[in-house]
């Protein structure tokens, strides 16, 4: 029995020693413990944003794990998180220590992040429609605000628009592609249509016979049958605030409501400013503030006048065509015969015109709701219009030009006081006061009617001249030329002088158009 129990007791020591051993054979190996060894620093607290986050065995770990936290705290919601992230490691020397697992560390790390986090930035679409820029939260936003654009004018809804990447840009820029809904679905049976290659054909054939044929007013469908915009639109996709996105209803109203915008008007012929006012639905008031041009409702305009006016337009443009029927009268292109030995100042009515009547299927363009175009594609006409007939000078007129050099101005055209007895009270023409003397020149070419004495003229020149006009020069104290001679234009005739019924040295001029005298100064170059 005694030998039993000192093996009993043995056995125990033995066993005491083996679990002791054990012990420290696991302090040393397993992977959480850190064994001592004489280097410094073996095991470091992890500091994320002043919060203890665990312990691992090297800085290094501590960054790889931060990097993971930051990755899970990301993922799952497709948007760019951005967090406040200070990380530290504090290091110490212990002769064993255990480390957290890295599974510890980085949920301790998510936890400590998603306190912190500063802000999220959301996968978000910038859209550009010239200057005009608006942020929507995804793509199926952006697709309905252009969609909002063509509904306006597409009653029925026939087409739609589509988000395709921008082939001329390098960059990935998304811009928009608009179809029927009936182009859609050809496109969806497209490879249905390529198996059937026969059938497709033959399709294909009718058609074209169908075309060939001429169409009838009933054969056209009307309506819609071209859709695009009249902007370009590019979107490109951006993280942002959830401030700094715009809600699809305040987008689409942004878009497709008229605001107004300044615009040109050309004056036409015939136009005045009130009825430019009427026209262009601007008081008058406002059209005179936004021309500096115009002073008042009396300033002058002109044909090719270009004046600011305010067009009531949308930020998207849409330019439309449309397939019309209509009726209405019409009028002929005006029919001009050239004739060569006229003036371009000549012209003869050959025949009145009277206007037509026709039945019209035309493509008519419209950008918004203004008629910009119109294409007619079949014409039925009731009754013809018969066209205006117009002869016409081809002849370049010839100039006329002030028949001395300097002067001043004393007497104009018109009604005057009688500046000396047996003077006239209605002067034919206009006076140049300047010193006897002053050379006189042909005001245009042509041929010496006469010249000499002509009674209270004095010393006097008359000149026939090609397009039926004639110029005279009165009060000269010698003339140079003989009636019968041909001058030329800009050639000395006479010189000045203070003969006849004058008040003092001074040059006299008419311009008579059909016998009858006209103010010179309407008709000198």
């Amino acid at each position: 029995m005694k030998r039993i129990t000192c093996h009993y007791k043995k056995v125990n020591i033995r066993n005491i020693k083996i679990a002791v051993l054990a012990v420290f054979v696991s302090i040393f190996f397993l992977p959480s413990f850190v064994p001592f060894e004489k280097t410094g620093n073996n095991i470091f607290t992890v500091i994320l944003n002043n919060q203890e986050a665990g312990t691992v065995s090297a800085p290094w770990e501590a960054e790889e794990y931060a990097v993971e936290a930051r990755r899970q705290l990301a993922m799952g919601n497709g948007e760019l998180v951005l967090v406040e992230s200070d990380l530290e490691t504090v290091g110490r020397e212990v002769l064993w220590g255990k480390t957290d697992t890295p599974s510890q560390v980085i949920g301790r790390m998510k936890e400590i992040l998603a306190g912190d986090v500063k802000e999220t930035l959301h996968r978000s679409y910038v859209v550009k429609i010239n200057e005009y820029m608006v942020n929507l939260s995804s793509q199926s936003e952006v697709t309905a605000l252009m969609q909002a654009a063509l509904d306006k004018y597409d009653s029925q809804s026939r087409y739609q628009v589509e988000m395709v990447l921008d082939p001329e840009r390098e960059l990935s820029v998304l811009t928009t592609s608009i179809k029927t809904k009936e182009e859609l679905v050809e496109e969806a049976q497209e490879v249905i249509n390529l198996e059937a290659g026969i059938h497709a054909d033959l399709t294909e054939t009718f058609e074209a016979v169908e075309a060939t044929g001429e169409k009838d007013f009933e054969d056209y469908e009307l309506g819609l049958i071209s859709m695009e915009y009249g902007d370009t639109v590019e979107v490109v996709e951006a993280y942002l605030k959830e401030d700094e996105l715009t809600s699809l209803n305040q987008a689409v109203r942004e878009v497709t409501q008229d605001e107004e915008k300044n615009g040109i008007y050309e004056v036409v012929s015939g136009d005045t400013l009130s009825e430019i006012a009427i026209k262009t639905n601007i008081p008058m008031d406002k059209l005179i503030e936004m021309n500096e041009s115009l002073e008042d409702e009396t300033s002058m305009i002109r044909p090719g006048d270009e004046l600011i006016i305010t067009v009531p337009e949308p930020k998207l443009a849409v330019v439309r065509q449309e397939e019309m029927y209509y009726e209405e009268d019409y009028e002929e292109e005006v029919i001009y015969i050239d004739n060569d030995n006229w003036y371009t100042t000549e012209t003869k009515t050959l025949q009145e015109p009277s206007a037509g009547h026709r039945r019209v299927i035309a493509v008519v363009t419209f950008e918004n709701d203004k008629e910009t175009a119109t294409e007619i594609i079949k014409e039925e006409v009731t009754y013809k219009a018969v066209p205006k007939i117009v002869e016409r000078g081809t002849k370049i007129p010839p100039t006329y030009i002030k028949p001395i050099s300097g002067g001043r101005l004393s007497s104009n055209f018109g009604r005057r006081s009688r500046p000396t007895r047996g003077a006239s009270t209605y002067h034919k023409g206009v006076d140049w006061a300047t010193p006897t003397g002053t050379a006189v020149f042909a005001s245009c070419g042509g041929t010496v009617a006469k010249a000499g004495w002509g009674s209270g003229y004095g010393y006097v020149v008359y000149i026939n001249h090609p397009d039926g006009r004639q110029t005279r020069y009165g009060h000269l104290s010698k003339v140079l030329v003989s009636a019968g001679q041909t001058v030329s234009q800009g050639q000395k005739i006479a010189l000045s002088g203070n003969t006849g019924v004058s008040t003092g040295p001074h040059l006299h001029f008419e311009i008579l158009i059909n016998g009858s005298q006209v103010n010179p100064l309407n008709y000198l170059n």
